[in-house]
C-alpha cells in the first residue's frame, strides 16, 4: 500500500527499495519505519512510499493490547508528530488535526485529580519535541483550572501548550538532534522557533492568542526572555501559564549540560522564579494545588532514606512531615533534609 510519509506509522514495514528524485537509495526493501526513517524521506524530499499491509488482527494466543492513559498519550504524541511533519513539509498544519488529538484527551483527563500521578505517568528517559509539547499541554490545562479559567478557556489554553514548540519543525534537524552543547548561532538559530512557530499558527489559520504564545512562552517579566525581551504586562497571560508549564516540564527532563531534576525540586525552583521571573500568581497555583497532591506518595530525601509524605506543612509546602519506616521525619524541624525525588 502506498502512503504519505507524514502518515507512516512508527513499526511500518517498507516495501520496497525506496530511491530519491535523483536516484539515490535512500532506505532499503524490509526498513521498520521509526522517526529517524521518517525524517530521512522528509530530508530527501520523498513523498510516498510503499509499505506491507498494515495489520490490526489478533491471534487466539496473542490478545488484544489492553488500552489505558498510556495509549491514550501515545496517540496523542504520534498524532502530534504527524502535525510537526505536516508542518515541516508544508508550511502549515491542520487545525481540525489538533483538535480531534486533544479534545478526546482531555475529556478522558477531566476527572482526574491526581496531577502527579498524571505527571508520573508521562515522565519517560526518552523526553523530545513531541512528548514534551504534550506534557505542557496538559500541564497547562490543569493550571488554568487552578486559575478559575472557563472550560472553553482551558482548552484553548491547553492547545496553545500543545502547540507551543511547533516552530522546531523549521530548526534544521542537525540543531534539534544535537548531543552536545550548541555553538552561538545554533542556540540563535534554536531561538528563532518562536517566530517560526508564530508564523505557522497564523499561516494555518488559527488565533492569533495561539500565536502569540508560541511567540511569547520564552519571555520573563523581568524583561530578561526572549525573543522581544518583554516585561510582565506586554506577556499575553496565557502566555505566562504556558511559560511556567514549560518551564517546570523542561527542567524535570535532562539535557547535555543537566541532568535529570526530581518533581519536588523542580518545583521548588519553579517557585523561586515567581518572584521576579514567572507570573507570581500562576506559580502559586502551580505550587498551591500540586504539591498536596504528593500527599501519600513516595519520595526519597537527600539523606538516601525513603518514606511517604503524610502531611504537608502550611507554612512550607516545601517542608512536609515523611513517615520513614516506623518513625517520622519533619522536614519543617529538619532543617538540612529536603525531598529529592518522588518515587514510583
Amino acid at each position: 500500500m502506498k502512503v504519505h510519509v507524514t502518515d507512516l506509522k512508527h513499526g511500518d514495514c517498507l516495501m520496497a527499495d525506496t530511491f530519491n528524485g535523483v536516484g539515490l537509495h535512500v532506505l532499503p526493501k524490509g526498513t521498520r519505519v521509526e522517526r529517524e526513517e521518517i525524517s530521512i524521506l522528509i530530508r530527501h524530499k520523498i513523498d510516498y512510499v510503499d509499505i506491507e499491509p498494515r495489520s490490526g488482527l489478533h491471534t487466539d494466543s496473542e490478545p488484544a493490547p489492553s488500552h489505558g492513559l498510556h495509549d491514550d498519550f501515545d496517540l496523542a504524541i504520534l498524532n502530534y508528530e504527524a502535525i510537526f511533519l505536516e508542518a515541516l513539509t508544508k508550511g502549515s498544519f491542520s487545525q481540525p488535526a489538533v483538535d480531534d488529538t486533544l479534545k478526546p484527551l482531555l475529556e478522558t483527563l477531566e476527572g482526574q485529580k491526581d496531577v502527579v500521578s498524571l505527571l508520573l505517568l508521562l515522565d519517560r528517559d526518552d523526553i523530545d519535541t513531541y512528548h514534551h509539547s504534550l506534557q505542557v499541554g496538559l500541564l497547562s490545562y490543569y493550571i488554568a483550572a487552578w486559575m478559575g479559567y472557563s472550560k472553553e478557556e482551558r482548552y484553548l489554553i491547553s492547545r496553545a501548550g500543545y502547540l507551543h514548540d511547533i516552530g522546531k519543525s523549521q530548526v534544521p534537524l542537525s540543531i534539534l538532534n544535537k548531543q552536545g552543547l550548541l555553538t552561538d548561532s545554533e542556540k540563535d538559530e534554536l531561538a528563532r522557533h518562536t517566530f517560526y512557530g508564530y508564523d505557522l499558527i497564523r499561516g494555518s489559520k488559527m488565533d492569533e492568542v495561539t500565536a502569540l504564545v508560541a511567540l511569547q512562552h520564552h519571555e520573563y517579566e523581568d524583561g530578561s526572555g526572549y525573543p522581544n525581551q518583554l516585561l510582565k504586562k506586554e506577556i499575553h497571560p496565557y502566555a505566562q501559564i504556558v511559560s511556567v508549564a514549560n518551564i517546570y516540564m523542561s527542567l524535570t527532563t535532562s539535557t547535555a549540560n543537566r541532568p535529570k531534576q526530581g518533581l519536588v525540586t523542580v518545583l521548588r525552583k519553579v517557585h523561586e522564579m515567581g518572584f521576579g521571573k514567572l507570573n507570581e500568581t500562576v506559580v502559586q497555583a502551580l505550587t498551591g494545588h500540586l504539591l498536596p497532591s504528593f500527599v501519600g506518595k513516595n519520595v526519597q530525601l537527600s539523606n538516601g532514606e525513603v518514606g511517604m509524605i503524610v502531611m504537608n506543612n502550611p507554612l512550607d509546602l516545601f517542608k512536609p512531615l515523611v513517615k520513614v519506616g516506623e518513625g517520622f521525619r519533619d522536614l519543617s524541624r529538619e532543617r538540612s533534609l529536603s525531598i529529592d525525588e518522588v518515587v514510583n
